[in-house]
């Protein structure tokens, strides 16, 4: 089986598709200065551009995992999800607080997808 690494950078790249799956990098907002929902709608609009790099979509999310530098900042976060989420695919999620790398950076989110 052939390995596809899309959106390559320097230490990473944005997704790996292997086996029929789309492995999602942690993704970042761009604007670092945009509130928690801000971001996570920033990030949902990259994860959709990625994914459909790839050659799938959201509806075909199997899981992500969502990382808030405060917990405090879940109810913005999820505002953003719950306008984004496609309710007949919802994926399995898990959203932990973590301390990122960035200290602008309100969330990180990565998953994995089937190829459709």
């Amino acid at each position: 089986m052939t390995i596809k690494r899309l959106q390559p950078e320097e230490r990473l790249a944005g997704a790996v598709v292997h086996g029929g799956l789309v492995h999602l990098a942690g993704q970042v907002a761009d604007d670092a200065d945009l509130d928690a929902e801000g971001q996570t709608a920033d990030i949902l609009r990259q994860i959709d551009a990625i994914l459909a790099e790839a050659g799938t979509s959201k509806a075909n999310l199997l899981s992500v995992q969502i990382f808030l530098s405060d917990m405090n900042d879940m109810a913005a976060m999820n505002r953003a999800w719950d306008a984004w989420l496609d309710p007949a695919s919802k994926p399995a999620r898990a959203t932990v607080e973590a301390r990122l790398a960035n200290p602008k950076w309100k969330v990180e989110i990565t998953g994995i997808a089937a190829l459709a």
